[in-house]
């Protein structure tokens, strides 16, 4: 991995509160990475110190190998884009692109040629010369896109640019940002608490958590193995059990006693002692429900419960099966068009199955994490 753009022992601290502690990481050149977490996760600190708005109090920042941690906000190769477009209402759009360049006093030639290509690149040729008022919402943040992007920065900072928008909307600009990149080739750092724009945009996410970094790796990476309890509940859903392991098998495959369940098939994600106290997170999706018991096969993990919520979305139906005093959430996709299949509903007797290695041991649990979870009220039926 090539280390572009390093955050070295990063800590800011505002009085006693710690907002971001002892950040680490590396970004790739031409990356597009993101940050992610709750509000006051410490995401928008990070990006703030590395725009220069204000300065660590522990730590480096370099890009290039260069240190850039003290130098003030005009000196470093970085632009912003922020969630509030905060374009000027009295300039047209060529005037707002073509802004920075103005002010840097560069020949009108080189600014009306470098402000045609930005218009180019975010398809607004057309709309160059109204004024902000006069074009749509998603339109301005491209604008913004373009005037950040036309004195070339090194890394394009980019702090919740799609949070004001509504969600069709989002979705396009998504693909289009995801394009101006590729056409431009330069490093995105993506600060967003939405973890399906940074599912779909990212080469790699960032996990944050009170100021700390949870875990970094690619979205398949933080979806599909997530190190603990708060990052497998933050992105998307999931169900966690825990329990006791009760055998050891061979070396891929445990078994487990789990509350309200009784004994499950484990893989062995990493070595597992006998009676170690468990944690796995179940994506919904992975789980198959039935209303008859499946074929037995080896590595399958099958349990018998009840239906409690049943909510139909067109494309799948969301399920919530009471096994004992444990809920499990399961999505049903409908792959094929079955208007005659009789689908399991509320209160059927159903039977839940899962192979062993679908599920993912986690390192670190915490009750509060299951919070979380976008699970309806118990007795919501």
């Amino acid at each position: 991995m090539s280390e572009f753009l390093v955050f070295d022992g990063v800590t800011k601290r505002f009085g006693d509160f710690v907002a971001v502690r002892d950040a680490s990481f590396a970004i790739e050149k031409g990356e597009i990475f993101a940050l992610l977490g709750p509000s006051g996760c410490g995401k928008t600190t990070l990006l703030r110190m590395l725009a220069g708005f204000i300065e660590p109090d522990e730590g480096r920042i370099l890009i290039e190998g260069e240190d850039i941690t003290r130098l003030p906000p005009e000196r470093r190769p970085v632009n912003t884009v922020f969630q509030s477009y905060a374009l000027f209402p009295h300039l047209t759009i060529r005037d707002n692109i073509g802004f920075g360049l103005k002010m840097a006093k560069r020949p009108k030639a080189e600014i009306d040629a470098e402000v045609d290509r930005m218009l180019d690149l975010v398809d607004l040729a057309e709309h160059g010369d109204k004024k902000p008022d006069r074009i749509s919402g998603g339109q301005k943040q491209r604008v913004a896109i373009a005037r950040a992007l036309v004195n070339k920065p090194r890394v394009l900072l980019l702090d919740e640019p799609l949070a004001a928008l509504d969600l069709k909307l989002r979705q396009r600009l998504l693909v289009e940002l995801d394009g101006i990149h590729d056409e431009v080739g330069i490093t995105f750092l993506y600060v967003t608490h939405d973890q399906t724009e940074a599912m779909a945009i990212s080469d790699r996410i960032a996990v944050m958590q009170r100021g700390g970094l949870e875990q970094i790796g690619t979205p398949a990476e933080i979806y599909e193995a997530p190190v603990n309890s708060f990052v497998a509940a933050f992105i998307g859903d999931t169900n966690f059990l825990r329990g006791k392991v009760s055998e050891i098998l061979d070396a891929e495959y445990s078994r487990a006693t789990v509350e309200s369940i009784g004994e499950i098939r484990l893989y062995n994600d990493r070595p597992l002692e006998m009676g170690e106290d468990i944690a796995l997170s179940l994506r919904p999706e992975k789980i198959r429900i039935e209303t008859h018991p499946p074929a037995e096969e080896a590595g399958l993990n099958a349990i018998e419960g009840t239906v409690d919520d049943v909510i139909y979305l067109g494309s799948l139906t969301r399920y919530w099966v009471r096994v004992g005093d444990q809920r499990i959430a399961i999505e049903k996709q409908h792959a094929r068009y079955q208007l005659d299949e009789r689908l399991p509903a509320w209160k059927d007797r159903v039977w839940l199955s899962w192979r062993a290695d679908d599920g993912c041991l986690l390192t670190d649990f915490a009750v509060e994490d299951t919070e979380l979870l976008s699970l309806p009220p118990e007795g919501d039926e």
